[in-house]
């Protein structure tokens, strides 16, 4: 006999991971969770050998009927979706496979892989399941799954960021772009950004932001330059990278997340849209 509540708080954080993960979307995986409960609280005791499987199929099958809503609400967003920007706990960054697997650049690889090559990557290589387990949570045979989970590793193998920077780069680079945006640095801007940089913002038609793509260095700095005089910039880990929270009057205003490789800022993902900024205030604990 399982104890049911006990065994989902036990498990709560990594249900959450797995939805994040499959959703880029905190509302929507806090939405899973509150299924998953409904669903684990009318199962008969005694009838789980394993809970966390168990759990774990419940949550992957909810998630994936949420991203093909997502999916459709996606086609009628105004500009570049981004995903949620979480603030993390440090312990996130210190798992190097759980930082990369939820950084602002792997959740945007993983949303050009359909939904269900989606929940194979992120079940197989995430969280190391077995194909069994995956099929069951699928409704996929393993051999199906297998299948899926080689195609998934290739596409993403193949759009993944390629030279990944240490954790001290990543901060010694973040350090120097916060202290040329405040200062109004230009030169030391334009030394930080990568000259193929791209800035993707995502305001969701709510708050002013490019509805396209701004690339390369020059463009990316003019855009920033426009920032420090009315804003404050926060130090803080966001989906376990470092990143800069901007705050005008005192609220949070963006979130800038960064990709940086060979000491050089490549991609930056600034959230604006305020529906996305709700997890900003406190720290949400993910886990494997």
């Amino acid at each position: 006999m399982h104890d049911v509540t006990g065994a989902f708080v036990a498990h709560r954080n990594l249900l959450f991971t797995v939805a994040y993960e499959m959703l880029g979307s905190a509302a929507d995986a806090e939405d899973v969770l509150q299924e998953t409960w409904l669903k684990w609280a009318g199962v008969e005791p005694g009838t789980v050998r394993d809970p966390r499987a168990y759990l774990v199929r419940i949550t992957t099958r909810q998630a994936l009927s949420h991203l093909r809503t997502l999916g459709r609400r996606k086609e009628s967003y105004l500009g570049p979706w981004l995903p949620e920007p979480l603030l993390t706990t440090p312990d996130v960054a210190e798992d190097a496979e759980l930082a990369d697997s939820v950084s602002m650049a792997m959740l945007l690889v993983l949303e050009t892989l359909t939904p269900t090559e989606r929940a194979v990557f992120v079940l197989r290589e995430v969280f190391d399941l077995a194909y069994d387990e995956i099929a069951g949570a699928v409704d996929k045979t393993p051999a199906a799954v297998r299948q899926i989970a080689h195609r998934a590793r290739a596409h993403v193998a193949a759009r993944r960021p390629r030279g990944v920077a240490s954790a001290a780069e990543t901060r010694r680079t973040v350090e120097a772009f916060r202290r040329a945006v405040e200062t109004g640095d230009l030169r030391g801007l334009l030394d930080v950004l990568a000259p193929d940089v791209v800035l993707l913002t995502d305001g969701g038609g709510v708050v002013r932001a490019a509805l396209e793509p701004v690339v390369g260095a020059e463009r990316v700095a003019g855009v920033l330059a426009r920032i420090a005089a009315t804003t404050t910039l926060q130090p803080a880990r966001v989906n376990g990278d470092p990143a800069l929270i901007v705050r005008m009057d005192g609220a949070v205003d963006t979130v800038l997340a960064m990709r940086v490789e060979d000491g050089r800022v490549t991609g930056l993902y600034a959230v604006r849209n305020p529906e996305k900024l709700s997890h900003l205030e406190r720290e949400t604990a993910l886990s494997r």
